[in-house]
Protein backbone atom coordinates (compact mmCIF):
# COMPACT_ATOMS: atom_id res chain seq x y z
CA UNK A 1 0.00 0.00 0.00
CA UNK A 2 1.98 3.60 -1.11
CA UNK A 3 1.93 6.56 0.51
CA UNK A 4 -1.01 8.18 -1.24
CA UNK A 5 -3.41 4.92 -0.69
CA UNK A 6 -2.20 5.32 2.90
CA UNK A 7 -3.10 8.92 2.93
CA UNK A 8 -6.57 9.12 1.09
CA UNK A 9 -7.44 6.05 2.92
CA UNK A 10 -6.45 7.61 6.29
CA UNK A 11 -8.30 10.79 5.27
CA UNK A 12 -11.22 9.35 4.39
CA UNK A 13 -11.94 7.03 7.56
CA UNK A 14 -11.63 10.52 9.74
CA UNK A 15 -13.82 12.05 7.64
CA UNK A 16 -16.70 9.62 7.53
CA UNK A 17 -16.52 9.20 11.34
CA UNK A 18 -15.59 13.20 12.16
CA UNK A 19 -18.93 13.95 13.60
CA UNK A 20 -19.05 10.88 16.06
CA UNK A 21 -15.53 11.88 16.85
CA UNK A 22 -16.35 15.83 17.39
CA UNK A 23 -19.23 14.44 20.13
CA UNK A 24 -17.13 11.94 21.94
CA UNK A 25 -14.64 14.60 22.33
CA UNK A 26 -17.58 17.12 23.58
CA UNK A 27 -19.13 14.30 25.62
CA UNK A 28 -15.81 13.88 27.62
CA UNK A 29 -15.19 17.42 27.82
CA UNK A 30 -18.63 17.54 29.52
CA UNK A 31 -17.61 15.22 32.07
CA UNK A 32 -14.19 16.09 33.51
CA UNK A 33 -12.74 13.17 35.80
CA UNK A 34 -9.44 13.18 38.12
CA UNK A 35 -6.76 10.49 38.93
CA UNK A 36 -7.75 6.77 37.44
CA UNK A 37 -11.66 8.19 38.48
CA UNK A 38 -12.79 8.88 34.46
CA UNK A 39 -14.98 6.15 34.67
CA UNK A 40 -16.99 7.94 32.29
CA UNK A 41 -14.86 9.25 29.80
CA UNK A 42 -12.83 5.84 29.43
CA UNK A 43 -15.52 4.32 29.19
CA UNK A 44 -16.63 6.22 26.09
CA UNK A 45 -13.58 5.79 24.35
CA UNK A 46 -13.96 2.25 25.02
CA UNK A 47 -17.32 1.84 23.59
CA UNK A 48 -16.19 3.11 20.56
CA UNK A 49 -13.00 0.69 20.48
CA UNK A 50 -15.87 -2.42 20.83
CA UNK A 51 -18.47 -0.58 18.37
CA UNK A 52 -15.47 -0.84 16.02
CA UNK A 53 -14.51 -4.44 16.45
CA UNK A 54 -11.69 -3.84 18.73
CA UNK A 55 -11.14 -6.70 21.08
CA UNK A 56 -10.63 -5.14 24.74
CA UNK A 57 -8.49 -5.88 27.69
CA UNK A 58 -9.60 -3.92 30.68
CA UNK A 59 -7.76 -3.24 34.10
CA UNK A 60 -4.39 -2.79 33.09
CA UNK A 61 -2.11 -3.07 35.95
CA UNK A 62 -5.04 -3.55 38.56
CA UNK A 63 -5.50 0.02 37.56
CA UNK A 64 -8.94 1.62 36.73
CA UNK A 65 -9.39 2.51 33.39
CA UNK A 66 -5.78 1.85 31.74
CA UNK A 67 -6.92 -0.93 29.17
CA UNK A 68 -5.38 -2.07 26.25
CA UNK A 69 -7.72 -2.63 22.47
CA UNK A 70 -6.55 -4.05 19.61
CA UNK A 71 -7.55 -5.24 16.15
CA UNK A 72 -5.88 -7.31 13.81
CA UNK A 73 -3.20 -10.50 14.52
CA UNK A 74 0.69 -10.53 14.04
CA UNK A 75 3.43 -8.58 13.78
CA UNK A 76 4.33 -5.24 13.41
CA UNK A 77 2.21 -4.00 15.88
CA UNK A 78 1.86 -0.24 16.03
CA UNK A 79 0.15 1.62 19.06
CA UNK A 80 -1.59 4.49 19.84
CA UNK A 81 -1.33 6.35 23.23
CA UNK A 82 -5.07 7.88 24.63
CA UNK A 83 -5.38 9.87 27.36
CA UNK A 84 -8.93 11.64 28.84
CA UNK A 85 -7.85 12.70 32.75
CA UNK A 86 -8.68 16.40 33.20
CA UNK A 87 -7.29 19.07 35.82
CA UNK A 88 -8.41 20.48 39.35
CA UNK A 89 -10.62 23.62 39.76
CA UNK A 90 -10.39 24.31 36.09
CA UNK A 91 -14.09 24.67 35.17
CA UNK A 92 -15.05 27.27 32.30
CA UNK A 93 -17.87 27.78 30.44
CA UNK A 94 -17.04 26.58 26.42
CA UNK A 95 -17.27 29.59 23.98
CA UNK A 96 -16.85 32.25 26.65
CA UNK A 97 -13.69 34.56 26.78
CA UNK A 98 -14.08 35.95 30.16
CA UNK A 99 -13.28 33.29 33.35
CA UNK A 100 -16.56 31.84 34.12
CA UNK A 101 -16.62 28.53 35.92
CA UNK A 102 -19.44 25.90 34.87
CA UNK A 103 -19.38 25.03 38.71
CA UNK A 104 -16.40 26.85 40.51
CA UNK A 105 -14.00 24.39 41.96
CA UNK A 106 -15.16 21.24 39.91
CA UNK A 107 -12.18 19.55 37.15
CA UNK A 108 -11.76 21.08 33.42
CA UNK A 109 -10.27 19.84 30.76
CA UNK A 110 -7.40 22.06 31.00
CA UNK A 111 -4.97 20.34 28.80
CA UNK A 112 -7.57 19.39 26.09
CA UNK A 113 -7.11 15.62 27.02
CA UNK A 114 -10.76 15.02 25.86
CA UNK A 115 -9.40 15.76 22.31
CA UNK A 116 -5.98 14.00 22.55
CA UNK A 117 -7.73 11.00 23.69
CA UNK A 118 -10.31 10.86 20.77
CA UNK A 119 -7.90 11.92 17.89
CA UNK A 120 -5.54 9.21 19.22
CA UNK A 121 -9.00 6.80 18.63
CA UNK A 122 -9.55 8.51 15.10
CA UNK A 123 -6.29 7.19 14.13
CA UNK A 124 -6.46 3.75 15.74
CA UNK A 125 -10.25 3.18 13.69
CA UNK A 126 -8.02 4.27 10.07
CA UNK A 127 -5.45 1.76 10.66
CA UNK A 128 -8.10 -1.11 11.66
CA UNK A 129 -10.28 -0.41 8.55
CA UNK A 130 -7.07 -0.72 6.50
CA UNK A 131 -6.33 -3.89 7.92
CA UNK A 132 -9.67 -5.20 7.56
CA UNK A 133 -10.07 -4.43 4.30
CA UNK A 134 -6.96 -6.45 3.58
CA UNK A 135 -4.73 -3.38 2.71
CA UNK A 136 -2.68 -3.62 5.69
CA UNK A 137 -1.25 -6.78 7.58
CA UNK A 138 -0.55 -6.38 11.43
CA UNK A 139 -1.53 -5.18 14.78
CA UNK A 140 -2.88 -2.02 15.95
CA UNK A 141 -3.50 -1.32 19.67
CA UNK A 142 -4.84 1.76 21.57
CA UNK A 143 -4.11 2.38 24.86
CA UNK A 144 -6.65 3.79 27.49
CA UNK A 145 -4.11 5.37 29.78
CA UNK A 146 -5.68 7.48 32.62
CA UNK A 147 -4.07 10.22 35.27
CA UNK A 148 -1.69 11.61 32.96
CA UNK A 149 -1.95 14.44 35.20
CA UNK A 150 -1.37 13.22 38.56
CA UNK A 151 -0.79 9.24 38.34
CA UNK A 152 1.75 8.64 35.20
CA UNK A 153 -0.39 5.79 34.50
CA UNK A 154 2.17 5.23 31.87
CA UNK A 155 4.95 4.57 33.76
CA UNK A 156 3.53 2.03 35.70
CA UNK A 157 2.33 0.62 32.73
CA UNK A 158 5.78 0.49 31.26
CA UNK A 159 7.36 -1.02 34.98
CA UNK A 160 4.96 -3.87 34.24
CA UNK A 161 6.29 -4.87 30.91
CA UNK A 162 2.39 -4.16 29.18
CA UNK A 163 4.18 -2.22 26.48
CA UNK A 164 6.43 -5.44 26.02
CA UNK A 165 6.01 -6.77 22.37
CA UNK A 166 5.04 -2.91 20.79
CA UNK A 167 6.84 -2.25 17.66
CA UNK A 168 6.20 1.44 17.56
CA UNK A 169 4.31 3.92 19.55
CA UNK A 170 2.66 7.54 17.95
CA UNK A 171 0.48 9.95 20.08
CA UNK A 172 -0.22 14.00 19.86
CA UNK A 173 -0.90 16.39 22.08
CA UNK A 174 -2.75 20.07 21.98
CA UNK A 175 -0.83 22.59 22.14
CA UNK A 176 -1.06 26.25 20.38
CA UNK A 177 1.12 25.46 17.23
CA UNK A 178 1.40 22.34 14.71
CA UNK A 179 4.44 20.09 14.47
CA UNK A 180 6.49 17.91 15.99
CA UNK A 181 7.02 18.06 19.78
CA UNK A 182 9.84 19.16 20.13
CA UNK A 183 12.53 17.56 21.49
CA UNK A 184 11.97 15.72 24.80
CA UNK A 185 10.31 16.38 28.27
CA UNK A 186 11.20 16.51 32.13
CA UNK A 187 11.76 13.67 33.78
CA UNK A 188 10.13 13.89 37.35
CA UNK A 189 9.53 12.59 40.86
CA UNK A 190 6.90 13.62 42.90
CA UNK A 191 7.24 12.83 47.03
CA UNK A 192 5.68 13.60 50.05
CA UNK A 193 7.89 14.61 52.95
CA UNK A 194 5.88 14.29 56.30
CA UNK A 195 7.04 15.63 59.91
CA UNK A 196 5.80 14.34 63.28
CA UNK A 197 7.11 16.39 66.55
CA UNK A 198 5.60 17.36 69.86
CA UNK A 199 2.84 19.42 70.82
CA UNK A 200 3.28 22.04 73.43
CA UNK A 201 2.12 25.19 74.62
CA UNK A 202 3.77 27.64 72.65
CA UNK A 203 4.30 30.28 75.77
CA UNK A 204 3.82 28.27 78.46
CA UNK A 205 6.45 25.18 78.14
CA UNK A 206 8.11 25.79 74.72
CA UNK A 207 10.88 23.63 75.23
CA UNK A 208 8.71 20.88 75.51
CA UNK A 209 7.90 21.25 72.36
CA UNK A 210 9.63 19.84 69.04
CA UNK A 211 8.21 21.80 65.58
CA UNK A 212 6.74 20.00 62.51
CA UNK A 213 6.67 23.27 60.88
CA UNK A 214 9.49 24.07 62.21
CA UNK A 215 11.41 21.04 60.50
CA UNK A 216 8.94 21.71 57.11
CA UNK A 217 10.47 25.14 56.78
CA UNK A 218 13.99 24.38 57.15
CA UNK A 219 13.76 21.73 54.94
CA UNK A 220 11.96 24.13 52.47
CA UNK A 221 15.45 26.61 52.84
CA UNK A 222 17.50 23.66 52.93
CA UNK A 223 16.30 23.15 49.34
CA UNK A 224 16.17 26.66 48.27
CA UNK A 225 20.35 26.08 49.25
CA UNK A 226 20.46 23.37 46.82
CA UNK A 227 18.87 25.16 44.10
CA UNK A 228 21.96 26.72 43.65
CA UNK A 229 23.97 23.69 42.89
CA UNK A 230 22.45 21.09 40.80
CA UNK A 231 21.90 21.71 36.86
CA UNK A 232 20.58 24.59 35.83
CA UNK A 233 17.32 23.48 33.43
CA UNK A 234 15.95 21.52 36.96
CA UNK A 235 13.24 22.50 38.76
CA UNK A 236 11.85 21.99 41.80
CA UNK A 237 7.97 22.78 43.49
CA UNK A 238 6.76 22.49 46.56
CA UNK A 239 3.06 22.74 48.32
CA UNK A 240 2.95 22.81 51.90
CA UNK A 241 -0.17 20.42 52.38
CA UNK A 242 -0.09 20.37 56.17
CA UNK A 243 0.93 23.46 58.23
CA UNK A 244 -0.18 21.80 61.31
CA UNK A 245 -2.77 23.84 62.23
CA UNK A 246 -4.37 27.31 62.91
CA UNK A 247 -3.26 27.82 66.16
CA UNK A 248 0.08 30.12 66.79
CA UNK A 249 0.20 29.32 70.30
CA UNK A 250 0.46 25.89 70.34
CA UNK A 251 3.70 24.03 68.71
CA UNK A 252 2.83 22.23 65.54
CA UNK A 253 3.49 18.39 66.04
CA UNK A 254 2.59 17.71 62.33
CA UNK A 255 3.35 19.06 59.19
CA UNK A 256 3.63 18.21 55.47
CA UNK A 257 4.56 18.82 52.06
CA UNK A 258 4.62 17.51 48.33
CA UNK A 259 7.74 17.96 46.29
CA UNK A 260 7.87 17.79 42.61
CA UNK A 261 11.37 17.45 41.09
CA UNK A 262 12.30 17.67 37.21
CA UNK A 263 15.15 16.89 35.32
CA UNK A 264 15.43 16.68 31.36
CA UNK A 265 17.64 13.64 32.26
CA UNK A 266 16.27 10.51 34.18
CA UNK A 267 20.08 9.77 34.71
CA UNK A 268 20.50 13.27 37.03
CA UNK A 269 16.87 13.30 38.93
CA UNK A 270 17.80 10.04 41.03
CA UNK A 271 21.13 12.28 42.55
CA UNK A 272 18.90 15.45 42.79
CA UNK A 273 16.15 13.76 44.60
CA UNK A 274 18.27 11.87 47.26
CA UNK A 275 19.86 15.15 47.63
CA UNK A 276 16.00 16.58 48.23
CA UNK A 277 15.34 13.96 50.74
CA UNK A 278 19.22 14.49 52.47
CA UNK A 279 17.90 18.31 53.11
CA UNK A 280 14.67 16.55 54.66
CA UNK A 281 16.73 14.23 57.06
CA UNK A 282 18.85 17.47 58.29
CA UNK A 283 15.53 19.30 59.09
CA UNK A 284 14.33 16.78 61.67
CA UNK A 285 17.75 16.06 63.09
CA UNK A 286 17.77 19.98 63.70
CA UNK A 287 14.24 19.93 65.21
CA UNK A 288 14.20 16.73 66.87
CA UNK A 289 11.22 15.47 65.00
CA UNK A 290 11.01 12.65 62.63
CA UNK A 291 10.85 12.59 59.24
CA UNK A 292 8.63 9.95 56.66
CA UNK A 293 9.20 10.03 52.67
CA UNK A 294 6.51 8.86 50.72
CA UNK A 295 7.27 8.27 47.24
CA UNK A 296 4.11 8.98 44.91
CA UNK A 297 4.90 8.83 41.49
CA UNK A 298 7.56 9.84 38.60
CA UNK A 299 8.17 9.77 34.95
CA UNK A 300 10.90 10.02 32.83
CA UNK A 301 11.92 12.60 29.84
CA UNK A 302 10.56 11.93 26.03
CA UNK A 303 13.22 9.48 23.88
CA UNK A 304 12.83 11.00 20.67
CA UNK A 305 13.21 9.40 17.63
CA UNK A 306 14.27 11.29 14.62
CA UNK A 307 13.16 8.71 11.97
CA UNK A 308 9.74 9.17 12.92
CA UNK A 309 9.31 12.63 13.64
CA UNK A 310 10.39 12.76 9.94
CA UNK A 311 7.47 11.19 9.00
CA UNK A 312 5.16 12.68 10.99
CA UNK A 313 6.26 16.04 9.51
CA UNK A 314 6.21 14.83 5.60
CA UNK A 315 2.90 13.66 6.99
CA UNK A 316 1.81 17.00 7.96
CA UNK A 317 2.86 18.24 4.83
CA UNK A 318 1.10 15.91 2.77
CA UNK A 319 -2.28 16.98 4.17
CA UNK A 320 -1.80 20.63 5.40
CA UNK A 321 -3.11 22.33 8.36
CA UNK A 322 -6.57 23.31 8.67
CA UNK A 323 -8.33 26.57 7.48
CA UNK A 324 -10.45 28.78 9.89
CA UNK A 325 -13.24 30.72 9.41
CA UNK A 326 -13.29 34.54 10.30
CA UNK A 327 -15.82 33.69 12.77
CA UNK A 328 -13.06 31.20 14.82
CA UNK A 329 -10.11 33.52 14.31
CA UNK A 330 -12.24 36.62 16.26
CA UNK A 331 -12.72 33.74 19.18
CA UNK A 332 -9.10 32.97 19.41
CA UNK A 333 -8.08 36.54 19.37
CA UNK A 334 -10.65 37.71 21.87
CA UNK A 335 -9.22 34.22 24.25
CA UNK A 336 -5.46 35.27 23.23
CA UNK A 337 -6.84 39.25 24.53
CA UNK A 338 -8.01 37.16 27.86
CA UNK A 339 -4.38 35.49 28.42
CA UNK A 340 -2.99 36.91 31.63
CA UNK A 341 0.93 35.41 31.03
CA UNK A 342 0.88 34.37 27.24
CA UNK A 343 3.62 31.77 26.24
CA UNK A 344 6.49 33.07 24.09
CA UNK A 345 5.75 30.18 21.63
CA UNK A 346 7.09 31.54 18.72
CA UNK A 347 10.45 32.49 19.76
CA UNK A 348 10.88 29.08 21.83
CA UNK A 349 10.54 27.73 18.04
CA UNK A 350 13.06 30.35 16.53
CA UNK A 351 15.70 29.33 18.98
CA UNK A 352 16.06 25.93 16.97
CA UNK A 353 15.76 27.09 13.41
CA UNK A 354 18.24 28.82 11.37
CA UNK A 355 18.27 32.13 10.07
CA UNK A 356 15.97 32.04 7.24
CA UNK A 357 13.30 29.64 9.16
CA UNK A 358 13.80 31.94 11.88
CA UNK A 359 12.38 34.97 10.18
CA UNK A 360 9.95 32.79 8.77
CA UNK A 361 8.64 31.60 12.14
CA UNK A 362 8.59 34.91 13.77
CA UNK A 363 6.70 36.40 11.08
CA UNK A 364 3.49 34.79 12.25
CA UNK A 365 3.62 36.78 15.58
CA UNK A 366 0.53 38.83 15.91
CA UNK A 367 -1.80 36.27 14.26
CA UNK A 368 -4.79 34.48 16.83
CA UNK A 369 -4.10 31.18 15.59
CA UNK A 370 -0.96 29.77 14.34
CA UNK A 371 -1.79 28.16 11.15
CA UNK A 372 1.79 26.87 10.00
CA UNK A 373 3.38 23.76 10.78
CA UNK A 374 7.03 24.41 12.56
CA UNK A 375 10.21 23.51 11.13
CA UNK A 376 11.71 20.36 12.65
CA UNK A 377 14.80 20.53 13.59
CA UNK A 378 15.97 17.39 15.57
CA UNK A 379 17.04 17.92 19.52
CA UNK A 380 17.30 15.68 22.63
CA UNK A 381 17.04 19.55 24.51
CA UNK A 382 13.09 20.08 26.15
CA UNK A 383 11.79 23.17 24.41
CA UNK A 384 8.48 22.94 26.23
CA UNK A 385 9.37 21.95 29.91
CA UNK A 386 6.70 19.60 30.65
CA UNK A 387 6.60 16.10 32.14
CA UNK A 388 4.79 13.60 30.74
CA UNK A 389 4.25 9.80 31.34
CA UNK A 390 4.19 9.33 27.88
CA UNK A 391 8.60 9.60 28.18
CA UNK A 392 8.30 6.10 29.78
CA UNK A 393 6.49 4.39 26.62
CA UNK A 394 9.68 6.12 24.79
CA UNK A 395 12.00 3.85 26.60
CA UNK A 396 9.94 0.73 25.74
CA UNK A 397 9.60 1.36 21.95
CA UNK A 398 9.84 3.70 19.11
CA UNK A 399 7.70 6.71 20.13
CA UNK A 400 7.08 10.07 18.37
CA UNK A 401 4.66 12.67 18.98
CA UNK A 402 3.17 15.58 17.51
CA UNK A 403 1.41 18.94 18.81
CA UNK A 404 -1.64 20.71 16.65
CA UNK A 405 -2.92 23.80 17.00
CA UNK A 406 -6.07 23.54 19.20
CA UNK A 407 -5.87 26.95 21.08
CA UNK A 408 -5.34 30.31 20.71
CA UNK A 409 -1.59 31.35 19.91
CA UNK A 410 0.92 31.65 23.25
CA UNK A 411 -2.04 29.94 25.27
CA UNK A 412 0.26 27.88 28.55
CA UNK A 413 -1.18 25.09 29.19
CA UNK A 414 -3.41 24.38 32.47
CA UNK A 415 -5.39 27.55 31.56
CA UNK A 416 -9.20 28.26 31.37
CA UNK A 417 -8.41 29.92 28.22
CA UNK A 418 -7.71 26.34 26.75
CA UNK A 419 -11.30 24.91 28.61
CA UNK A 420 -13.12 27.46 27.00
CA UNK A 421 -11.83 26.37 23.66
CA UNK A 422 -11.94 22.50 23.64
CA UNK A 423 -15.48 22.24 22.14
CA UNK A 424 -14.74 25.00 19.54
CA UNK A 425 -14.85 24.26 15.77
CA UNK A 426 -10.56 25.05 16.21
CA UNK A 427 -10.12 22.19 18.78
CA UNK A 428 -12.07 19.63 16.65
CA UNK A 429 -10.12 20.68 13.44
CA UNK A 430 -6.92 20.31 15.33
CA UNK A 431 -8.07 16.39 16.48
CA UNK A 432 -9.28 15.31 13.38
CA UNK A 433 -5.92 16.83 11.67
CA UNK A 434 -3.66 14.69 14.42
CA UNK A 435 -6.23 11.77 13.77
CA UNK A 436 -5.44 11.78 9.70
CA UNK A 437 -1.53 12.88 10.28
CA UNK A 438 -0.83 9.58 13.00
CA UNK A 439 -3.24 7.38 11.02
CA UNK A 440 -0.96 7.97 7.78
CA UNK A 441 1.97 7.61 9.87
CA UNK A 442 0.89 4.27 12.27
CA UNK A 443 -0.02 2.87 8.35
CA UNK A 444 2.97 3.63 6.92
CA UNK A 445 4.93 2.22 9.20
CA UNK A 446 3.08 -1.35 9.21
CA UNK A 447 3.16 -0.84 5.44
CA UNK A 448 7.26 -0.24 5.49
CA UNK A 449 9.12 -2.63 7.46
CA UNK A 450 12.62 -0.62 6.27
CA UNK A 451 11.19 2.51 7.81
CA UNK A 452 9.87 0.55 11.34
CA UNK A 453 13.14 -1.01 11.33
CA UNK A 454 15.03 2.17 10.60
CA UNK A 455 13.09 3.79 13.71
CA UNK A 456 13.86 0.85 15.48
CA UNK A 457 17.70 0.52 15.37
CA UNK A 458 17.89 4.43 16.10
CA UNK A 459 15.82 3.65 19.51
CA UNK A 460 18.61 0.77 20.17
CA UNK A 461 21.07 2.99 19.58
CA UNK A 462 19.72 5.57 21.93
CA UNK A 463 18.95 2.87 24.75
CA UNK A 464 22.13 0.78 23.99
CA UNK A 465 24.32 3.34 26.54
CA UNK A 466 21.62 3.88 28.78
CA UNK A 467 18.73 1.50 29.34
CA UNK A 468 15.46 1.82 30.69
CA UNK A 469 15.35 1.95 34.48
CA UNK A 470 11.62 3.19 35.77
CA UNK A 471 11.45 5.73 38.08
CA UNK A 472 8.65 4.15 40.05
CA UNK A 473 10.52 1.68 42.35
CA UNK A 474 8.84 -1.98 42.33
CA UNK A 475 6.25 -2.31 45.54
CA UNK A 476 4.99 1.01 44.60
CA UNK A 477 1.19 1.24 43.57
CA UNK A 478 -0.76 3.95 41.85
CA UNK A 479 -2.43 6.21 44.35
CA UNK A 480 -5.90 6.84 43.11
Amino acid sequence: MDMNMIVTAACASVDAHAENYTSLSDTIWDHPEMNFHEDYSAGVIRNALLDHGFSLTDNLGGMPNAFRAEYGSGKPVIAYLGEFDALSSLSQKAGCAVKDPVTPGAPGHGCGHNLLGVGALGAAIAVKEMIERGKLSGTVVYFGTPAEETGSAKTFLARDGFFEGVDAMLTWHPWDYTGIWPGGSLANVKMIFRFKGQSAHAAGSPELGRSALDALELMNVGVQFLREHVPEDTRIHYAIINSGGASPNVVQANAEAVYLVRSPRLSDLEGIKQRVIDCARGAAIMTGTAMEMEFVKGCSNILPNTTMEELLVKTMHAIGVPQYTKEELELAQSLHDALESPEKTLVKISRLCGAKERAQVLAHQGEPIYAFIAPHTPTDSPLITVSTDSGDASWCAPTSQISAAAWAADTPAHTWQVVAIGKSSIAHKAMLFAAKVLGIAGAQLMADGDLLCAAQEEFAARTAASPYVCPIPKGIEPKY
